[in-house]
């Protein structure tokens, strides 16, 4: 059977070095969907967080956690999916990379239920509300009050499961009401890892 041609030209290189071609020629060809099929998107739709993996043109890298009430990441069909962003703290790093750079990974994990993991490669788009809105029927309204100022549309070009080997068991805790949208610095977590402080202290060393 000849190869299924998946991944990159390290991940290629690298089954050669390690001997594990076949392995992972049997996963290409058993795993690895160029679309999202019925349970996957069954899957997405029941999910309330995802973690999303970025670069910049330079292949600098950042992974941030977006998250929402099941349903927040939208199947808009098999090939295109999309999330909100919503007001947050400017920086806009992973939105800034995908304006140098399409590339997206996003990775689900229910660690409640299955035990099991999908992960979605893909290239995205930035799109603002009022014009996906007119082009998508049945985006989500406004949670909690926020309405969404942009929206990350995925072309979907790799679907995969991530197995379940070692995904902890976690149980849903009740948590506080939040403060969405605050500027509150104690609400959004404060100085907790003494940042601020530590800059503070090198300004006054020099």
């Amino acid at each position: 059977m000849p190869d299924v041609r998946c991944g990159s030209d390290g991940e290629q290189e690298l089954q050669e070095r390690c001997g594990t071609r076949d392995r992972a020629q049997r996963f290409y060809r058993e795993q690895v969907l160029d679309r999202l099929n019925t349970r996957m998107i069954d899957f997405v739709r029941r999910m309330d967080m995802a973690f999303i993996a970025t670069a910049d043109r330079h292949g600098e890298c950042d992974a941030s956690l977006r998250a929402g009430k099941p349903g927040f990441l939208h199947v808009i069909d098999e090939r295109t999916l999309a999330y909100p962003e919503y007001r947050g703290n400017g920086v806009m790093a992973a939105l800034g990379n995908l304006w140098e750079n399409p590339h997206i990974g996003i990775l689900l994990i229910d660690f409640v239920h299955d035990l099991i993991g999908l992960h979605i490669n893909g290239s995205a788009r930035v799109v603002e509300d009022p014009a996906l809105r007119r082009r998508v029927p049945g985006l989500p309204a406004a949670e909690r009050g926020r309405t969404a100022e942009r929206w990350v549309v995925v072309d979907v070009e790799e679907a995969y499961i991530h197995c379940r080997k070692h995904i902890p068991h976690l149980v849903p805790a009740a948590r506080e009401e939040r403060q969405w949208g605050t500027d509150n610095p104690i609400a959004k977590g404060g100085d907790y890892f003494g940042a601020r402080a530590q800059q503070r202290a090198l300004v006054a060393e020099h």
